[in-house]
């Protein structure tokens, strides 16, 4: 018999399985407290509940379907968790500390691999294997939780998979984090590489997150050169639909643009990008692209780097250069390769 799962199910859930196992229904809401207030580690840990509530939960529960199959820790801090899912595939998560901040950000997966095959990302070599379901994404948040007895205060859907190809399992997910774990829509950002009909979706149901667009080329020529989902989606098209995006919802868009030397890192392809944008509200977020071993790519010159953004600043727009963090462990944006899976 398949045990129930825990983690991801609303009060509602948790309090059919007590009614069910004739135990009395306010224990639903102390078990709710324990997971999404407390993320504890064990059924033992609810200490609240009678002996007997909690060996009924040891024998016909589990609080996750994942577990940490490997952990790796930063000299910056940046923790990375190799997580195993139930039918033993695995998945990478990010937890992020930034000096100064009390924010703590956790970069998670929404798929196992991914089908996108952008050239620059190690996770594209991976291939696609399945959708993770909206309880497997938000264990993740509470497994990171759970083992360091800290609160994920900021949520990017970042990691291994593409958001918007597994659209509905991804915002049910959200919908838990905003209700159960108390994570604000603000606070929570999804990434996509421009897949248009989900775009459309999100702005017909005026998306409250903020959406992240991997777009890393100035034209359609050079992106369709290293993602080859701007084929399907193409450059013009997806920054007119990111136009009515920002319209529709009122909410401003991050472009995500990962410079790569000799690839798309000239001072042509700034002022190319920044005419693309320029009707666009947005910010953009200048990734440094991190090597490794699967890509012949290499990281842009310091300069380059400075006069890229200076143009873009110049034409108006807000602009930071996102810090790298964790790049020693295969953590940082593109390096996430299963890597300690193999091992």
């Amino acid at each position: 018999m398949e045990k129930f799962i825990i983690v991801g199910k609303n009060v509602s859930g948790l309090e059919k399985f007590m009614i069910d196992n004739n135990q009395s229904k306010f224990r639903a809401k102390q078990v709710y407290n324990w997971i999404y207030l407390k993320s504890v580690k064990t059924f033992d840990d609810m200490t609240d509940l009678p002996v007997q509530t909690r060996e009924l939960l040891k024998e016909k529960a589990v609080l996750t379907s994942l577990s940490i199959k490997d952990k790796q820790v930063s000299k910056d801090g940046t923790i990375k968790y190799l997580f195993e899912l139930k039918d033993g595939a695995c998945v990478e998560s990010v937890l992020m500390r930034f000096d100064n901040r009390a924010n703590l950000t956790a970069c998670i997966s929404t798929q196992v691999g991914c089908a996108m095959n952008c050239s620059f990302c190690a996770t594209a070599k991976l291939g696609f294997k399945r959708n993770l379901t909206s309880e497997e994404i938000v264990q993740q948040i509470f497994l990171i939780q759970s083992d360091t007895g800290l609160k994920v205060t900021n949520i990017v859907y970042m990691g291994q998979g593409e958001p918007l190809l597994n659209i509905d399992n991804m915002l049910e997910s959200i919908k838990i984090f905003r209700e159960q774990f108390q994570v604000g829509a603000r606070r929570i950002t999804v990434s996509t590489c421009g897949i248009i009909p989900g775009i459309e979706k999100l702005m017909n149901i005026n998306f409250q997150s903020t959406l992240a667009i991997s777009l890393h080329a100035p034209d359609n020529e050079i992106r369709e050169k290293i993602m080859p989902v701007a084929k399907k989606y193409k450059f013009d098209s997806l920054i007119e639909t990111l136009q009515k995006y920002t319209e529709k919802t009122s909410r401003r868009v991050t472009i995500e643009y990962v410079l790569i030397k000799d690839v798309n890192d000239s001072l042509e392809d700034a002022k190319k990008l920044a005419f693309a944008i320029s009707k666009l509200k947005s910010n953009v977020n200048l990734i440094i692209y991190n090597q490794n071993e699967k890509s012949p790519y290499k990281r842009p010159e310091k300069n380059n780097i400075l006069k890229f953004k200076y143009i873009l600043e110049a034409s108006g727009k807000k602009v930071t250069v996102r810090l790298e963090r964790g790049a020693d462990i295969d953590a940082a944006c593109g390096q996430l390769s299963l890597k300690q899976a193999s091992k």
